[in-house]
């Protein structure tokens, strides 16, 4: 057995770092915890945490190439967060300018959730708790 005991991170790369730090920080409200200028790769390293917890490293490199995200693309589906009221979620999010699908019901769980994406256009989900 492994024994793994949590999600340690998420790495993503980003098309244009400023912007996408400005959405994970300004609209979804993550914290920096550290930023790296990496010259020599002309890369930027940007970790992020959610409730003091650890959960982003956001990396920018030169022309990184395109990724098929949707419609369900092989590998990694999206990313969740919890949210407590989805609405207030929602609203927050078309105060700055980010579209959300329709809000939905897990048929499973009765829960509802909305799907939108990040200046990369990588699938997010708001999952109400």
């Amino acid at each position: 057995m492994l024994n793994l005991s949590a999600v340690h991170h998420i790495a993503i790369i980003s098309q244009d770092y400023e912007k996408s730090k400005r959405f994970y920080t300004e609209i979804l409200g993550l914290t920096i915890l550290s930023e790296v200028n990496r010259a020599e790769r002309q890369s930027y390293k940007l970790d992020l945490a959610l409730n003091g917890q650890y959960i982003i490293e956001l990396f920018s490199f030169p022309n990184p190439p395109k990724r098929p995200s949707r419609p369900e693309a092989l590998g990694l589906r999206h990313l969740a967060f919890a949210v407590t009221d989805l609405d207030a979620a929602v609203a927050h999010l078309a105060e700055q300018n980010v579209v959300t699908e329709p809000i939905r019901v897990d048929e499973l769980t009765g829960k509802r959730f909305t799907f939108f994406a990040d200046p990369d256009d990588l699938p997010l989900e708001l999952y109400e708790v």
